[in-house]
């Protein structure tokens, strides 16, 4: 297999059409298509339905995608280090973090990092946990800032490093007359600004409303990470988020959660199988950085946020 061709069958995969993949890749069709003939005369097998409507694949070619996406990720990987030996004046790094963490620590972390390595391309992926360790072990990431609850499982190919435990809080308007405090019970009687439902924080308040016998009350549903915090500016509603999305927010105000109060742990997911870039490994020294020096004691999160150690 050669990885043009391969790049060729990802391309029809994901846009399912020979010619817009052509188009994409900057191909003849014919060429393609005579790629795709030889890969498939390679294998044994084919790896398309074709129609008049489109490509769809086989079941051989669901089975080749996510291998084939790994090996093009590879390869890329294997060029970016190479480029990489006279120093980080140039490469690629692809960082993948919910929305929750993009507003908060990646935003710290790539100010720095920018400053430092001004050389260096950055590209974010924004997605629920789950998502980016899939598109970490298919190669579509260098590495991946996810958060888990308790005993989540281990997934196969991707190591998890502990950074920071970090406690939910509830954000209302900064002129509001809140307390610093508020049980569980007292905060499903205020009226709420509530998340997309492809939010983990959403699904996690709603287990832990449900797991004591509440209904909260939503004043507005659906809204994504900015959306939100500008409700509660607003004072539409008061939101439940991590403590770090407070971090310089002078329209918002904060109160603790208590009986029970509510963390998460923001972990650096990476692939265990395979070598960081010289890109990826100073990103990472960024990253642990960044999350010492938000939690440092006498610091604003000091008491909402505590690292973990990392061996």
């Amino acid at each position: 297999m050669k990885l043009e061709q391969l790049r060729s069958f990802e391309a029809i995969a994901r846009v399912g059409h020979f010619t817009r993949a052509a188009e994409q890749l900057f191909l003849a069709q014919p060429s393609l298509s005579r790629q795709i003939a030889a890969l498939e005369a390679d294998l044994g097998m084919a790896l398309f339905h074709r129609g008049p409507s489109g490509a769809t694949l086989t079941n051989a070619g669901e089975l080749l995608l996510p291998i084939a996406r790994r090996m093009l990720g590879d390869a890329q990987t294997a060029r970016e280090q190479m480029n990489e030996l006279a120093g980080l004046r140039r490469g690629r790094i692809r960082l993948g973090a919910p929305p929750t963490l993009c507003v908060s620590l990646v935003a710290d972390v790539l100010a720095s990092f920018r400053s430092a390595h001004p050389g260096v391309e950055l590209h974010i992926t924004e997605g629920g946990s789950r998502f980016l360790v899939e598109a970490l072990n298919e190669s579509a990431l260098d590495l991946a800032l996810v958060v888990t609850r308790g005993t989540d499982p281990a997934v196969q190919g991707t190591e998890l490093i502990p950074l920071l435990t970090e406690e939910l809080v509830v954000v209302s308007a900064a002129g509001s007359a809140s307390p610093e405090e508020l049980t569980l019970e007292e905060l499903a009687r205020i009226p709420q600004v509530a998340f997309n439902r492809s939010y983990d924080l959403r699904m996690a308040t709603e287990a832990a409303f449900s797991a004591s016998g509440l209904e909260p009350v939503i004043a507005v549903e659906g809204a994504e990470m900015d959306a939100v915090l500008r409700f509660v500016e607003r004072g539409l509603g008061v939101a439940v988020v991590p403590a770090m999305v407070v971090i310089g927010r002078p329209g918002l105000r904060s109160a603790r959660l208590v009986n029970p109060s509510l963390s998460r742990t923001v972990n650096l997911a990476r692939r265990n199988d395979i070598g960081p870039s010289a890109a990826a490994a100073a990103m990472q020294e960024f990253i642990f950085s960044t999350v010492d020096r938000l939690a440092a004691p006498g610091t604003d999160l000091a008491r909402l946020v505590t690292p973990t150690a990392r061996h």
